[in-house]
C-alpha cells in the first residue's frame, strides 16, 4: 500500500464514524522537517511534508530549491535519522500561477503548467491546485468557471507526467491568508454553503469534461472553517458556527475539507477539526515559532554561560532590517512595535531569514558556544521551561539540538493526538 493512500481513506473513515486525520506539514526548515519525521516514526504513521509555490519551483522559489530539490533535501533528512523513504507523503500547495501572477495569464499559466509538471516528476503525490489569483489585467480573483478550467489544466498536466503513481488533487481556493492576518482577529466567517457547492460544481464539470480520470483523485476541497491567525491574535475553530458549511460534505461524495492555518489552535479545537471533516490539518508558522522560542532561550542560557558572544536576536534584527521585503507590508506600527513583530509575531516572518548565511552563522555560533556545556537544569527551567521535566528525568538529553527538535515535536504532539483515530 502506498503511504498517501490514507489521503484517499480519509472520507470513508468519516463516514464510518471513526474519522482519522492527517498532519500536513508546510516547512523547509531542516530541523521542522526532522522533527516531522521523527514525529510520524514514533506514531508509525505517514509523514506528509508539503512546499509551497513561491518557496520550490522549477526556477527555485525563494529556498533556490525546485521540487527534485526539495524531494532530496527530504529524504538526505529521512536517510540521515532512519526514516524510511516509503513512509514519505510529499505535497505541493497553492499550485498555480501566483508566483507568476503579475504577467499575463498566457505566459502565468504556462509557467504554473511546467511548475505542476516538475512537481508531477519529482514523485509529489498530493497536489493543491490553485489559480485563484488573478493575473496581469485581470479582476483580483477569476470568475470560478475560469478558476475551474485552469485547475483542470494543471491536473491534466500532473497526470501527464506523473507516470504510474498518479497524483491526489486538492482544489478549492476560499482560504486564510498565506501566513496569517495582519490586522488584529475576533471572529471569522465560515465559508458559506452555497459558495463551497458552487466551486464543487464547477469543478466537477470542467475536470468531467478534460480531465476524467483526475476528478476520481481529487480527495479534498479548501475551505474556510473559522481559523486563523494573526499577529497577537488566534481565532479558535467553533463547530457551532461551522455546521452549515459541514453538512455540505454529503453533497460532495468522496471529498474531505483540507484546513490551512491551523497554527496555534488548542488541540481540542484541531481533535474537533478532524471529527468534523477536516482531517487534512495544515501547519507552517507555528512549527517554526517553536523553533524560534527554542533557538532565542538557548541563546538566553549561553548569555549567562557563555556571556562573550553576541545575541542571535541582536543579528536577527540586523539582517531583518538589511532586509525587509519579507516583513516591512506585514508589520504594521511604530519601530518599537514593528521590532516586537519582526522577532514575535504568530505569524513568524523571521523563518524566511533562517536560511541565510548571517542567520546560519549566528545560528552556528550559538551552538559552537554550547558544545560540550553541561547546561545545568536550572536554566532549562529559566528558559526552556516546557521541556524541564523530561531532562530531569533523563529521557531529553540536555543538548541543543535536541531540545530544538523536542519543541518542534511537542507542537506535532498536538496534531497527532488530535489526528488520531476516535
Amino acid at each position: 500500500m502506498r503511504p498517501d493512500d490514507i489521503l484517499r481513506t480519509l472520507r470513508a473513515r468519516r463516514d464510518a464514524h471513526s474519522p482519522l486525520g492527517i498532519t500536513s506539514v508546510c516547512s523547509a526548515h531542516e530541523l521542522v522537517i526532522e522533527a516531522a519525521l521523527r514525529q510520524a516514526a514514533a506514531d508509525d504513521t505517514p509523514a506528509l511534508i508539503e512546499a509551497t509555490c513561491n518557496q520550490v519551483n522549477q526556477e527555485g522559489g525563494y529556498t533556490g530549491m525546485t521540487p527534485a530539490d526539495f524531494r532530496t533535501f527530504v529524504e538526505g533528512i529521512a536517510d540521515r535519522i532512519g526514516f524510511p523513504r516509503h513512509g514519505l507523503i510529499l505535497g505541493g500547495d497553492h499550485l498555480g500561477p501566483n508566483p507568476w501572477r503579475r504577467l499575463p495569464a498566457a505566459e502565468a499559466m504556462d509557467k504554473a503548467v511546467a511548475m505542476i509538471d516538475a512537481y508531477a516528476r519529482a514523485g509529489f503525490t498530493k497536489l493543491h491546485l490553485d489559480a485563484s489569483m488573478g493575473c496581469a489585467g485581470e479582476a483580483e480573483a477569476p470568475p470560478d468557471a475560469v478558476i475551474a478550467k485552469r485547475a483542470a489544466r494543471l491536473a491534466r498536466a500532473a497526470d501527464a507526467a506523473a507516470g504510474a503513481e498518479q497524483p491526489f488533487f486538492i482544489i478549492g481556493t476560499e482560504v486564510p491568508t498565506p501566513g496569517g492576518a495582519t490586522h488584529a482577529l475576533d471572529h471569522l466567517v465560515p465559508t458559506a454553503p452555497d459558495a463551497v457547492l458552487a466551486t464543487y460544481r464547477v469543478h466537477e464539470e470542467e475536470f468531467r469534461r478534460v480531465a476524467p480520470d483526475a476528478w476520481s483523485r481529487v480527495i479534498a476541497i479548501v475551505v474556510q472553517p473559522g481559523v486563523e491567525f494573526g499577529h497577537q491574535d488566534v481565532v479558535i475553530y467553533r463547530p457551532d458556527e461551522a455546521r452549515a458549511l459541514v453538512r455540505t460534505l454529503d453533497r460532495m461524495p468522496g471529498l474531505v475539507f483540507e484546513a490551512h492555518s491551523t497554527d496555534y489552535q488548542p488541540e481540542a479545537a484541531l481533535a474537533g477539526l478532524v471529527r468534523d471533516g477536516f482531517p487534512i490539518l495544515k501547519v507552517g508558522p507555528g512549527l517554526t515559532f517553536a523553533l524560534r522560542e527554542a533557538i532565542y532561550g538557548l541563546d538566553a542560557i549561553a548569555a549567562v554561560l557563555r556571556p562573550c558572544g553576541g545575541r542571535i536576536e541582536d543579528a536577527m534584527e540586523e539582517l531583518m532590517l538589511a532586509e525587509p521585503g519579507n516583513w516591512r507590508s506585514h508589520y504594521p506600527g511604530t519601530p518599537a512595535e514593528q521590532r516586537v513583530l519582526r522577532h514575535y509575531s504568530l505569524s513568524d516572518r523571521i523563518r524566511y531569514y533562517w536560511p541565510a548565511p548571517a542567520a546560519r552563522q549566528a545560528v552556528d555560533a550559538l551552538l559552537s558556544r554550547l558544545d560540550g556545556v553541561a547546561i545545568p537544569l536550572p536554566l532549562i527551567s529559566q528558559f526552556l521551561p516546557r521541556l524541564h521535566d523530561r531532562v530531569a528525568s533523563g529521557t531529553l538529553p540536555a543538548q541543543p539540538r535536541a531540545l530544538m527538535v523536542e519543541a518542534v515535536r511537542d507542537v506535532l504532539r498536538c496534531y497527532a493526538r488530535a489526528c488520531a483515530p476516535a
